[in-house]
């Protein structure tokens, strides 16, 4: 199963035996994870979070670990550290719950930016220090983390060097009355429905394939444009006192490679763009003081960027690739010479 396409749809499926609805989450779940990257999970308590995230590790077969972030959590619980043992005199590694696959920090904002911190060598290198040694985690390495927008006491917010390290942030919302008439009558027939009932669909073999497909997807220069006019916007529009990274830019091209596998195509086009341009950027603006007096969003300023900047038109394949298959001529700017159709 290398199509990641087949991919998605199978934990999908699978998933949805107890999950009902939030496709769109495990989706981009499953672009994170065709991208080596990091998801933030916002929504209020009570709407599956953590559940999604379980569903979408066992689905995979990957090895699963949840942390409680809390006030008193130190570096150590996360990443572990070294105990000496008194029958043999010497000093043993004890892992820490981030040696694992998918490490879901559960509310991780009321943890302390100390404690936050353990988490960026993580995310970035997926290598952990441990008293100066330097140990490597298991791949593939995705972090989930989860905070609940509603509650400020007691909580410390994200610094915005971590928060540009999570590729997307995916806000689960609550479900409408139709989804959540379903989810009664799920719960009604099978009150002990639970994620530990679905089944290993993807191997660890198959994750890894498929991100070498998301990788060889073609990105055609215009397209490439419009991704770095949209960053641009971002620093450039007076409502932002800092936009889009550098790294910001990355993870949209990256992402959008994922989608359009995931949609089936070998080709980005400026929809995959757009469609993610919010869960990957919104989260990593910085407002300034006039935007935060009259409560403009980071939402509402991706919007009127999407607005504002103009997408390409025209052919998004890879037309040279396509030519030279039908075996036609190619000039050097990749336009066929052949009679045939140009649009292959």
């Amino acid at each position: 199963m290398t199509d990641p396409a087949a991919l998605f749809d199978s934990v999908r499926d699978e998933a949805g035996r107890v999950l009902v609805g939030n496709e769109d989450i495990l989706e981009g779940m499953t672009i994170s994870l065709l991208t080596r990257g990091h998801v933030l999970l916002e929504g209020v308590p009570g709407v599956a979070k953590t559940t999604i995230a379980n569903l979408f590790a066992r689905t995979l077969g990957l090895e699963y670990r949840r942390v409680q972030m809390t006030p008193d959590l130190l570096p150590a619980d996360i990443t572990g550290t070294r105990i000496y043992r008194s029958q043999t005199g010497e000093f043993d590694l004890q892992k820490g719950p981030v040696f694992s696959n998918i490490v879901v920090a559960d509310e991780i904002n009321r943890a302390t930016p100390k404690t936050q911190s353990a988490l960026l060598e993580a995310m970035q290198e997926q290598q952990v220090t441990i008293e100066g040694e330097t140990h490597k985690l298991p791949s593939p390495f995705m972090l989930i983390a989860t905070q609940n927008p509603i509650e400020m006491e007691g909580t410390f917010g994200l610094p915005e060097a971590q928060r540009d390290r999570f590729s997307l942030k995916l806000r689960v919302d609550i479900p409408d009355r139709q989804l959540e008439t379903r989810l009664l009558d799920a719960f009604d027939a099978e009150p002990e429905l639970s994620a530990e009932q679905v089944q290993r669909v993807v191997t660890r073999e198959e994750i890894l394939e498929a991100r070498a497909v998301v990788q060889d997807v073609f990105v055609k220069d215009s397209v490439r444009d419009y991704i770095l006019d949209i960053v641009e916007a971002t620093r450039t529009t007076s409502d932002l006192a800092y936009g889009a990274s550098p790294r910001a830019a990355i993870t949209l091209l990256q992402t959008a490679k994922a989608r359009a596998a995931i949609e089936g195509r070998d080709y980005v086009i400026p929809d995959d763009v757009k469609q993610l341009a919010t869960q990957v950027l919104a989260h990593r603006f910085v407002l300034s003081t006039d935007a935060e007096l009259s409560d403009v969003s980071p939402e509402s300023i991706i919007r009127t960027i999407l607005d504002t900047v103009t997408p390409p038109e025209g052919n998004y394949q890879n037309v040279a690739v396509s030519a030279v298959g039908d075996g036609g001529d190619t000039l050097d700017d990749g336009v066929p010479t052949n009679d045939g159709d140009e649009n292959n």
